[in-house]
């Protein structure tokens, strides 16, 4: 009996030297369309599909291999007498191997200018089905859908005549995957619905990591294609050991920040939350700032910055423990100074792309939680000054900073922040009070002057006492609690000016 082995790919990467080792292994190859044409123009002989199916393709090749002739070849048990007996009643031969790969789906519509009919025109249909069928018949049929696998099956068609089950199994696993995946990026391109009955997400293995959050948790690091490139997963490392999980948490954490600003920033991030943010007038001043707000709990820390690194805030940054940099780039100068210890991580991040997934996902046990990014900014707040005095053209920047900052720390978050730094931050307390009292003392006598922010409402005005009596003379918050007026009445006995955004940004 002939051996036969079906090859249909797009991606046609290590494809002719493939089927050639098959020829070389008494193989008759079956193929279509470009794949066929290429094996021919490099005197690989090829059978066309359509010779085996006795019906020419037709739709514009949108049907070629839905065809009982192929699909009885994939699907027939090869030791089952009754299916062997219909086999050769209807003419039909089994098909050993099947290489197949899909329409570049994905690829078609990452194009910036990709029309709906040419996104419709490459969702494959007989690609993903023969795949299917060879993979449910992986007793019996070799099933390959990447590349990486070429070797490992001529490795072992060679040594042993055949594949094994072991691998077989292994290949039909990947392929489900992969189709799975495949249908997913579709499905999610004709979505319209926020929250569809079935909601199917697709990421790829980017890297196995080390460890997880503690050394006896394994982990591994997934990423999103289609994504932004303001993002981890697709920032470039220059230089460094590798991320561990907690170094992405904590990197993502500072993008979120950083990406707050179009005057130059520098964000300080230590377990997920802000240690210091500045901002100046060049990166070097921003640095500064975010180094000043806090000096101690910058020690290991990730920064991120919106600017390039120069050779002045690169000496800066080489003089502290640190465990990520990461910039849109870096001059060579600084790049050599910063190289110079050996294991800090030196990343590069493109800021000019900072497209938002809309939905943010999080796992719980036996579920996930799904919902709107928070993107709400001051500017499309309605902001109130509820306070008999309003706030000082340098209280208004020093607000506005605050409240860029408190929504990604931990609730309960306050903010205590003059017009360029943070001065205090107080992170997931489980009164609010109590999260004051730790920014406050962090600000100490800089606090005389400065500005609060808080991430929710007061449910009573024992914050305010307590901002008043460290000198904080500006406050920022939602409002909305049934004693806002408490909290008016106490800022308006200490001179306090007081504004009100009604939004909340609790993050959990």
């Amino acid at each position: 009996m002939t051996k036969r082995a079906l090859i249909s790919v797009s991606n046609k990467e290590g494809i002719l030297e493939f089927a050639k080792e098959l020829v070389a292994l008494d193989y008759e190859i079956l193929s279509t369309g470009g794949t066929k044409k290429m094996l021919q123009d490099n005197n690989v002989p090829v059978t066309a599909v359509d010779e085996v199916t006795k019906f020419p393709e037709i739709l514009d090749g949108r049907v070629k291999t839905l065809n009982p002739f192929i699909h009885g070849g994939l699907l027939g048990k090869f030791d089952e007498p009754s299916h062997q007996a219909q086999m050769n009643e209807h003419g039909i031969e089994p098909i050993e191997i099947v290489c197949v790969n899909l329409y570049p789906f994905v690829e078609t519509i990452s194009k910036p200018d990709v029309t709906w009919d040419d996104a419709i025109e490459n969702i494959d249909i007989g690609g993903p089905t023969m795949l299917r069928s060879a993979a449910k018949n992986h007793q019996y049929v070799t099933v390959i859908v990447d590349s990486s696998d070429y070797a490992k099956v001529l490795a072992e068609l060679k040594g042993q005549g055949a594949t094994t089950l072991e691998t077989r199994k292994r290949l039909a696993a990947k392929v489900f995957r992969h189709t799975a995946a495949y249908d997913s990026y579709i499905s999610n391109y004709l979505t319209e619905e926020e929250f569809p009955e079935n909601l199917t997400m697709t990421y790829e293995l980017k890297q196995t990591l080390r460890y997880g959050e503690n050394p006896h948790q394994k982990a591994a690091f997934y990423q999103k294609r289609l994504a932004s490139d303001f993002s981890l997963a697709y920032a470039t490392q220059l230089h460094g050991k590798e991320l561990s999980y907690n170094n992405i948490q904590d990197g993502n954490a500072a993008l979120q920040i950083v990406k707050e600003f179009d005057i130059p920033a520098a964000v300080a991030v230590k377990h997920m939350n802000p240690c210091g943010v500045g901002t100046g007038a060049s990166i070097e001043e921003a640095f500064d700032k975010a180094y000043e707000a806090d000096p101690t709990s910058i020690f290991g820390g990730i920064i991120a910055l919106n600017r390039e690194v120069d050779v002045a805030t690169a000496e800066k940054l080489s003089g502290i423990f640190l465990e990520i940099i990461i910039a849109p780039s870096f001059t060579e100068e600084a790049l050599a100074i910063l190289t110079q210890k050996k294991n800090i991580r030196l990343m590069t991040i493109n800021c000019a792309q900072q497209n938002q997934d809309k939905l943010k996902v999080v796992s719980v046990e036996g579920g996930l939680l799904v919902q709107e990014d928070d993107t709400f900014g001051l500017a499309e707040a309605d902001v109130k000054v509820v306070t008999d005095r309003e706030p000082t053209e340098e209280e208004w920047e020093a607000l506005k900073l605050g409240w860029a900052v408190v929504k990604h720390v931990k609730s309960n978050a306050i903010v205590v922040t003059d017009a360029q730094m943070t001065l205090g931050v107080g992170a997931g307390q489980m009164n609010r009070v109590g999260s004051a009292k730790i920014a406050l003392e962090q600000a100490g006598s800089k606090a005389k002057g400065a500005a609060l922010a808080s991430d929710a409402f007061f449910p009573m005005s024992d914050t305010v006492e307590t901002a008043a009596a460290a000198g904080i003379t500006a406050i920022i918050q939602p409002g909305g609690s049934i004693k806002d007026q408490d909290s008016i009445d106490k800022a308006n006995e200490y001179g306090i000016a007081m504004v009100f955004t009604g939004v909340r940004h609790f993050k959990h």
